[in-house]
């Protein structure tokens, strides 16, 4: 169902941010090679002379809480945003070929910069990724590439996808499941174990956790440049004709829900024999401080909050900022 792009609530001068991760076991830590690996992975994306100064400005303003290939990666997440984001579906689909093709055809170069991040990544990745998760890795990245061209296509013709259609593919154009694969990197686990339903669910459910958070830092700069039709709080402001408090009080409801379900999945998760047992728990407490890392980069990196980020994580209050005009 597509809904109508039209919000006919009045705008506030602020909103509050509700505090979604007040019953998170998990706190924000910091891995004891991130400075070093941060400095290696920086040098490594500034060398292709990626992005505009501005965004090139703000790149170096944000933190990287991975090892080497996962900052890579995070790396190359963060050139496809900048790149694709004001492009139509065909120029984005031009994108999303060039960086699959940097993993599965790495011989070959078509002279798109993506295409060679890409290509340097998954050269890197390759050596410490066994064939299996290099498989499941190239799948969800896959399909990450699609659902961000389906974004596009959205974009293009104005549609405005419903709650339950846009968790479909948000649930991809997230990029959750490329990096909680990375999570795997010396587990080398069966399908039978990552395919499992329990796994599967606590998987959807930090993803969809990791989506109301970020749509929630995000909202602020997406409403005012006019691209928030990606976004939970525009949708649900549409389909259930809310005003913007309403939804943020929706979206922490919602997410109160989510933490329950995975709180209660991790207590009751299952047996998966002697050899896989201590692998599947590091697993999931990975998953879960996915979702606490991503609060805390959302706060700390200038992206979403400037300079403000760290006292706004604390005062919760947000000035909404003005429609930008048009070019």
């Amino acid at each position: 169902m597509s809904l109508s792009a039209t919000l006919n609530a009045p705008r506030k001068d602020t909103y509050v941010l509700p505090d979604t991760l007040s019953r998170w076991p998990w706190l924000r830590r910091f891995n004891p090679s991130y400075e070093e690996t941060k400095i290696e992975s920086s040098r490594w994306i500034c060398g292709f002379d990626a992005f505009s100064p501005k965004a090139q400005n703000a790149f170096e303003r944000c933190d990287f809480t991975q090892l080497r290939v996962a900052c890579d990666m995070l790396q190359l997440f963060f050139v496809f945003d900048e790149y694709s984001d004001p492009e139509p579906e065909v120029a984005v689909r031009k994108m999303a070929t060039a960086i699959m093709n940097g993993m599965t055809c790495s011989n070959v170069s078509d002279g798109h910069v993506l295409n060679e991040i890409s290509r340097q990544f998954w050269e890197r990745a390759t050596t410490v990724c066994d064939p299996k998760t290099q498989d499941r890795f190239i799948e969800s990245f896959r399909a990450y590439t699609d659902a961000v061209v389906q974004q596009a296509r959205d974009r293009d013709c104005a549609t405005v996808r419903d709650v339950t259609e846009y968790f479909i593919v948000r649930r991809h154009t997230i990029g959750t499941i490329p990096c909680f694969v990375l999570l795997q990197l010396d587990m080398h686990l069966p399908d039978s174990v990552t395919n499992h339903p329990y796994i599967v669910e606590l998987e959807t459910l930090a993803t969809d956790m990791i989506i109301l958070c970020n749509d929630l830092y995000s909202y602020n700069v997406e409403q005012a440049r006019g691209d928030d039709t990606h976004n939970i709080l525009t949708i649900v402001q549409l389909q259930y004709n809310l005003d913007l408090d309403k939804a943020l009080l929706w979206l922490d409801e919602y997410h109160g829900r989510l933490v329950t379900a995975f709180l209660d999945a991790k207590r009751t998760l299952p047996s998966f024999g002697p050899t896989y047992d201590t692998e599947m728990s590091k697993y999931v407490d990975g998953l879960g401080n996915w979702v606490r890392a991503n609060e805390s980069w959302s706060f700390e990196s200038h992206r979403y909050f400037g300079s403000h980020g760290l006292e706004i994580q604390r005062q919760r209050r947000v000035h909404l900022l003005p429609k930008m005009r048009p070019l």
